[in-house]
């Protein structure tokens, strides 16, 4: 096992380019496979096939399948293989091949790689990433447009993220295999078709960090992953009415980096969560007690919550009346300027 860089410092090319969020991914994950081959990929049909969503294509032809491995239909098993191969000094990528398929995983993710480190007293460490492609806006079937992020939030020793540009997808997915300690990466899957540019020569910011992607004076909008890309959406409405809304990209869902929101709310004064999950004891829920306890004075009207609903997720056809849309988001916005 010969490793030929440091896998904290991914290759770069001079300039930019435009790529779709999913092709960012699969440049991100070839520069990190290209840099330390200690780094692999596991999953299912991510080898010739290339993924059901084509993001791994073309990395087993170039890396062959000792590095991009396609495993049997057993989550489980992935991620309790993805340990092992820590241990012994590789850093595994696993995909989890959509959202509602992780259940099986979920007691290897969260009662052993999760807590693995502080097992050893921080002796040892576990550099797996679990990549996730989660969320609505694709008209799927049952199991296929969930978001699960709230449990593996809830759960101490992993780190979660989740980018909502292809320059973010690009960067993010090489900090994330960088990083020393496991990272669930949920990748948006309604987010992987649009284009946007990418600068190849530096990441815009560090992986747990949350960042303003648009300006305003009257109220604060915060969510992630696809759900950037509507409070984005409803911010331009609300613009053409006469409201100036401020829009933050969460970015890390653990830890949450809530420097940029409080300044934020401090100057809006008024805070509304977004989300594609479930309301109840969700992220919502934990950024907007978090945002009451340490910006209280700061608020002008309570803290709102926008969200699917507390309800499984609806056949297809009736995806647009569960999941949160600019509407929602601006209903909101006017509930929060009456106060």
């Amino acid at each position: 096992m010969t490793t030929t860089t440091d896998a904290s410092a991914p290759a770069t090319t001079a300039g930019t380019t435009t790529w779709t969020m999913a092709k960012a991914l699969n440049k991100g994950m070839e520069a990190a496979l290209a840099a330390d081959d200690r780094v692999l990929l596991m999953g299912e049909d991510i080898g010739p096939l290339g993924g059901v969503f084509r993001v791994t294509e073309g990395l087993s032809a170039r890396f062959g399948e000792n590095r991009v491995l396609d495993t049997p239909l057993a989550e489980s098993g992935i991620v309790g293989t993805a340990i092992g191969l820590a241990m012994r000094g590789y850093r595994p990528v696993c995909e989890i091949q959509f959202d509602g398929f992780i259940y099986p995983a979920f007691d290897q993710i969260t009662s052993q790689l999760a807590k693995i480190t502080a097992r050893h007293e921080g002796s040892a460490r576990f550099p797996v990433v679990i990549r996730v492609p989660y969320g609505g806006h694709i008209g799927a079937v049952e199991h296929h447009q969930e978001s699960p992020e709230a449990y593996f939030a809830h759960t101490p020793g992993l780190r979660l993220v989740s980018p909502s540009t292809p320059n973010d997808a690009y960067w993010m997915i090489q900090q994330a295999i960088a990083s020393d300690d496991p990272v669930m990466f949920f990748e948006p899957k309604s987010r992987y078709w649009p284009k946007g540019e990418v600068d190849l020569t530096t990441p815009a910011v560090p992986l747990h960090t949350s960042r303003v992607v648009r300006g305003g004076t009257d109220a604060t909008l915060v969510g992630h992953g696809a759900m950037v890309s509507v409070l984005l959406q409803a911010a331009e409405v609300a613009q053409r009415e006469g409201t100036s809304l401020e829009v933050v990209d969460l970015r890390s869902l653990s830890p949450i980096d809530y420097g940029p929101l409080l300044k934020s709310v401090e100057k809006t004064g008024r805070l509304i969560v977004a989300q594609e999950a479930p309301g109840f004891a969700s992220l919502g829920s934990e950024i907007a007690a978090t945002v009451a306890e340490r910006a209280f004075f700061a608020l002008q009207a309570p803290v709102l919550r926008v969200s699917g609903f507390d309800a499984p997720f609806p056949p297809a056809k009736l995806e647009s009346v569960y999941l949160p849309d600019a509407d929602r988001v601006l209903d909101a916005v006017d509930r929060a300027l009456d106060y």
